[in-house]
């Protein structure tokens, strides 16, 4: 597995709607090689979430980092979302040094193929939510810094 190089905005790839897979993608050779490399990326970068575009790859995947593990989601769907939402602050590997306060929805449910190519749901809340629809965002073209206010850089300690 390797570390992949970070897209930082603003590299056109990261405004780029990102395509569907299909099941015969999920069999190319380097399509699980990916999908490990993206997370340890992730992690050796201090990251929550990783997207495909993120790493120059224009396909709807997304890895976020939970409680139970690294979990990889293909052409992840919002299937639901609670009426409530909640500001709080987020920042990205492709926007360093960069936050700012981003209201997200609560609750979601969200549908999407595992790695194996089964048909999955998560349904999350607070951090887990914020980091998926954050994600899937990237999936579409779209930063946090086109919804956050109060954005700040951050200062060296």
């Amino acid at each position: 597995m390797s570390i992949l190089k970070i897209k930082i905005n603003p590299d056109s790839g990261l405004r780029r709607k990102s395509q569907d897979l299909d099941k015969q993608d999920l069999r190319h050779d380097g399509f699980q090689e990916l999908i490990g490399d993206m997370a340890e990326t992730m992690i050796a970068k201090d990251g929550i979430g990783l997207a495909a575009p993120q790493v120059g790859e224009n396909i709807r995947l997304i890895v976020v980092n939970t409680k139970d593990g690294v979990l990889p989601m293909i052409n992840p769907v919002i299937s639901s979302k609670s009426l409530a939402k909640e500001w709080d602050e987020e920042g990205c590997l492709s926007v360093p040094n960069t936050f700012g306060q981003v209201k997200r929805h609560k609750k979601i449910r969200c549908k999407f193929i595992s790695a194996e190519g089964e048909a999955k749901r998560i349904e999350a809340k607070g951090l887990l939510a914020r980091v998926i629809q954050h994600e899937i965002d990237h999936l579409d073209g779209i930063l946090f810094i086109d919804k956050a206010k109060d954005i700040h850089e951050a200062h060296e300690l």
